[in-house]
């Protein structure tokens, strides 16, 4: 069993770090909300990042934005672990800093990964999350079964950057899907048909996708989602016009055309702009159906 730091337990860090203490691993959780550190049984709540990291074998880290990582590991990872230590960030953030912190972390001796999730606040806690994962071989190999005790499927994306980088292009289809499905469900209810006519035929033809059959942004119709619980989030419009954005980041730098992609990112904005970040993003068909 690994010695484990974690440093990030919000919303997501909250369940994986959970699961890690369920698979039998020594965990040091810090988080500046000290209650919901405080929060995983089993755990030792560290007072501060630099304790969180000294001794462990492995370092995880579950944070909001690419500065904050960058800062986290230059000022506190990066002085304090110990040597041979493995760091592993779970975060989403955008390729470059992704790239530039690895390249840092080897010049301290040490290996780094990105490992950016799919699967929301339910699959964090269940352990059923999807791990993208960018970083050497070598590294991968010694992640991998920390990782499972997270997820279910656990996938080596490439060198670092790769998880990133997969991360954001799933994510901008994602958008794209469920908006499609948003105003799917919109026309229909324009036209005065039944919703869950059109669940039962698009889930089985050519319309199907995650958005329509796992995660209806319509309310009543197939498996239970946010939609049935006033769309409060499992994965909020917040945090997908963020995603977006590192993807419109990424699109520009490569000259990618993103043009769906683009008009996916200005919905979200708007969705956020309205003051609705906290809403799922499922809840996007609120606009099209002309409901609050």
């Amino acid at each position: 069993m690994a010695t484990i730091g974690f440093i990030g337990i919000g919303n997501m860090g909250a369940g994986m770090a959970r699961n890690l203490v369920r698979a039998g691993h020594e965990v040091a959780v810090f988080d500046l909300d000290t209650e919901k550190a405080r929060g995983i049984e089993g755990a030792t709540v560290a007072a501060s990042g630099e304790d969180a990291v000294k001794g462990a074998d492995i370092v995880l880290s579950m944070l909001p934005a690419g500065p904050i990582v960058a800062s986290v590991y230059r000022k506190t990872i990066f002085p304090n672990a110990e040597s041979g230590a493995l760091f592993i960030d779970c975060s989403t953030i955008d390729v470059a800093t992704a790239r530039i912190l690895a390249e840092e972390a080897q010049g301290h001796g040490f290996a780094m990964l990105d490992a950016p999730v799919s699967g929301g606040v339910a699959g964090a806690d269940a352990g059923t999350l999807a791990f993208m994962v960018g970083g050497s071989g070598d590294g991968f190999a010694r992640a991998e079964p920390i990782l499972d005790a997270m997820g279910a499927k656990v996938v080596h994306c490439g060198d670092a950057g790769a998880g990133q980088g997969i991360k954001i292009c799933n994510n901008m289809m994602l958008a794209i899907q469920m908006i499609s499905v948003a105003e799917g469900f919109a026309l229909a209810e324009k036209l005065g048909l039944d919703p869950q006519k059109l669940f039962d035929v698009s889930s089985a033809a050519s319309g199907q996708c995650w958005s329509l059959t796992t995660y209806s942004p319509m309310p009543g119709v197939g498996p239970t989602t946010s939609a049935d619980n006033d769309y409060k989030p499992g994965f909020a419009a917040g945090l997908m016009h963020k995603d977006l954005g590192l993807a419109m980041e990424a699109a520009q730098a490569s000259g990618a055309d993103v043009a769906f992609g683009r008009a996916a990112f200005d919905a979200y904005d708007a969705m956020v702009e309205a003051g609705e970040a906290g809403v799922d993003f499922s809840g996007i068909i609120r606009g099209k159906r002309g409901v609050a």
